[in-house]
């Protein structure tokens, strides 16, 4: 069992943040990453909205990090942890530019990158940036397809309905053969195939242990499973979020165990319901300095439990 922790201070999603976050400055979140880079740890997740709807303002904050240039300052400023993009939609960004940002990063840090992505489903959002939101599917398809050809090839060539490219080159390679891990979020059927055709993994949203067997076995049944199988990650969040879908509205308040026994029993249920790794927030503590105690505790008591 892996374990992500979840990066406070950079977006102010009412449902999870803590009562620091509010006032949280980089400086807190450089030495948050610091301290988890310290522990065991393995990776660091990173939310990301390049913009945000003003109706969407109060159910989902206002705040958010661009997440290739978060995930740049926080590999510099670490040694050992990964960092996981939780999650970027890949529409949003041309393949070549986000496969050279992803490629720099990891020549200067020596790999330490997950691409987490999906198709996203803010409307405004991709109203905003004209890119198309009915051809999102398609798009994250063929992007996904176009990433691996620049970063495996040495002479990339691609032609689709949204990209093409010939007679390139690109350098740096990643550092992480044959590429950075790609995990896939999203909760339909539609973003499980996704993950098992395209990705290395899959990262869903709103799923529960008591949900998760049924969708393994849907995963488990397409052709592509078997190849990816042994190396394929699951990754699920600790946290209970009491949230509509897609609209964020609250269902009601939104619990994140703290406590030794809560906490021990998520990570088992999931476990048990094949989680192969967690995303972990840190409770609504009232400080930032707690924040930290909490992760450094979490470190002691719970991650070796599961080694």
């Amino acid at each position: 069992m892996r374990f992500a922790l979840a990066t406070p201070g950079l977006n102010n999603y009412p449902a999870a943040m803590a009562p620091w976050e509010s006032q949280a400055r980089g400086a807190n979140v450089m030495r948050f990453a610091r301290k988890a880079d310290e522990l065991s740890w393995d990776w660091l997740t990173i939310p990301e909205h390049l913009i945000m709807p003003t109706d969407m303002v109060s159910v989902m904050g206002a705040r958010y990090a661009e997440g290739i240039a978060a995930a740049a300052v926080l590999c510099g400023a670490t040694q050992r942890i990964h960092m996981l993009t939780y999650i970027l939609a890949l529409p949003y960004r041309h393949p070549l530019l986000l496969a050279k940002q992803i490629s720099t990063m990891e020549f200067l840090a020596g790999g330490r990158f997950t691409l987490g992505t999906a198709v996203g489903h803010l409307e405004k959002e991709f109203e905003a940036l004209g890119v198309p939101f009915e051809e999102r599917g398609r798009i994250t398809d063929e992007y996904l397809q176009a990433l691996k050809e620049i970063w495996t090839s040495d002479k990339p060539r691609f032609k689709g309905e949204f990209i093409s490219f010939d007679d390139i080159v690109f350098e740096p390679k990643p550092v992480q053969k044959p590429h950075p891990p790609i995990y896939i979020g999203g909760n339909t059927k539609v973003a499980m195939r996704r993950a098992v055709r395209y990705g290395d993994g899959w990262i869903p949203w709103l799923v529960t242990a008591a949900d998760l067997p049924g969708c393994i076995e849907y995963m488990k049944s397409l052709p592509e499973w078997e190849e990816k199988a042994a190396r394929f990650e699951i990754l699920v969040t600790t946290t209970a979020y009491n949230v509509e879908d897609y609209s964020h509205r609250d269902r009601g308040e939104t619990e994140i165990a703290g406590d030794r026994d809560s906490v021990l029993r998520e990570i088992e249920a999931l476990k048990k319901a094949g989680a192969t790794s967690v995303q972990v927030m840190p409770p609504k503590v009232a400080t930032f300095e707690q924040s930290l105690e909490w992760i450094e505790w979490y470190d002691s008591e719970i991650i070796p439990k599961f080694r």
